[in-house]
């Protein structure tokens, strides 16, 4: 079995590329990345792509077509990947995490590929309020990341089809240690906070719903996916996390310090609330893929992300300055001119296409 993961660069990546090392062992393994964030290292061992078998430094607009020779399936995480970055940079969010999309998996059929999996979100149901929302509940996206999801799910939905499995898994909120951590994420940004300030400040009013999920469980998700015999036909959108993990941000703070000690807790109570506001039910999920629910849950994650920003020696105040914030990164590498308004690499930059 050969299997191409795009953005195997990224947060979720090397956790996705160690799942399916150990659940395919003698699988060829394929990566496609742009590379933006290939310098962000956290307590890597080793390089994470030193697990798969052959590296292409590659854009998904412009993909080399021999990246998808033989492929039997494809996990596609490449995209813009939040809402400040979608804010940020709109027409390109919508170019790479739509267009992109839809043409690559157009490709990826056309080169033989039997399964194609997208890794979506739930953010697609926007301003929810308190009911849990199900994969038949309207969606309501408020924002460039989330609508770019919905666009390219429908766009999928039309490319599924005999011998073409689409499986769009609308993941709850990333959290966790990864080696490129990501700390532009609620719980990531709320222990960060705690372990460099022992402050943690909700600039909101606490009050917005939001399902999490820790990437290792998003990787054991992918794995069943690439994969499924679950009899739901050749299109699926699922939404991807445990009915437990739907928190308030303030309950994500609290828990925090409960597991941390002396950390000091604020909430702005003057704030407008935040619109974007969802719980999720993961009951389709459950049933479709019993030996692949979540195992990891919100207080050991917030050990271990503390324990890993330990052994980092992590004192940073100003880590939302840092290239921990992906938005960050993006917005340096076009300040020195490497990237162009597209977020293509500019003409100084030269990467390498493979690396086997």
């Amino acid at each position: 079995m050969r299997i191409l993961v795009t953005g195997n660069m990224g947060y979720v990546g090397p956790r996705v590329v160690r799942q399916l090392r150990a659940a395919h062992p003698d699988a060829v393994l394929v990566g496609l990345d742009m590379g933006y964030f290939a310098s962000v290292l956290s307590n890597a061992v080793i390089m994470p792509e030193c697990r798969v078998d052959l590296q292409y430094f590659a854009d998904v607009r412009r993909p080399p077509r021999e990246a998808l020779q033989g492929v039997d399936g494809v996990v596609h995480l490449a995209a813009i990947s939040n809402d400040p970055m979608g804010h940020r940079f709109e027409r390109v969010t919508f170019a790479i995490n739509h267009e992109a999309t839809v043409a690559f998996a157009a490709l990826a059929r056309a080169a033989g590929a039997s399964s194609f999996v997208l890794a979506s979100s739930c953010s697609v149901y926007g301003a929810a309020g308190d009911a849990p929302r199900d994969e038949q509940s309207a969606v309501a996206p408020l924002t460039a990341y989330s609508r770019s999801k919905i666009l390219a799910e429908q766009g999928l939905a039309r490319l599924a089809g005999p011998g073409f499995q689409v499986t769009c898994l609308r993941f709850a909120t990333a959290c966790g240690m990864s080696e490129r951590l990501r700390l532009d994420l609620v719980l990531n940004d709320f222990v960060a906070a705690a372990v460099s300030t022992k402050r943690v400040r909700i600039l909101s009013d606490g009050t917005p719903w939001r399902p999490l999920i820790h990437v290792e469980d998003m990787a054991r998700a992918i794995e069943w996916a690439i994969r499924r015999d679950d009899g739901a036909g050749p299109f699926l959108a699922v939404n991807v996390g445990d009915d437990a993990w739907n928190y308030q941000v303030r309950e994500l703070a609290e828990a925090v310090a409960a597991v941390l000690p002396g950390i000091d807790v604020s909430v702005n109570t003057a704030a407008a609330a935040d619109a974007r506001s969802y719980r999720v039910s993961f009951a389709q999920f459950a049933r479709l893929a019993p030996d692949h629910q979540p195992r990891r849950g919100l207080h050991d994650t917030i050990e271990e992300l503390a324990d890993g920003l330990e052994r980092m020696r992590f004192r940073d105040e100003n880590f939302r300055e840092s290239a921990f914030v992906r938005l960050n990164v993006l917005s340096e590498l076009r300040e020195r001119g490497l990237l162009d308004d597209d977020l293509a690499w500019g003409a100084g930059v030269r990467a390498p296409t493979t690396i086997s």
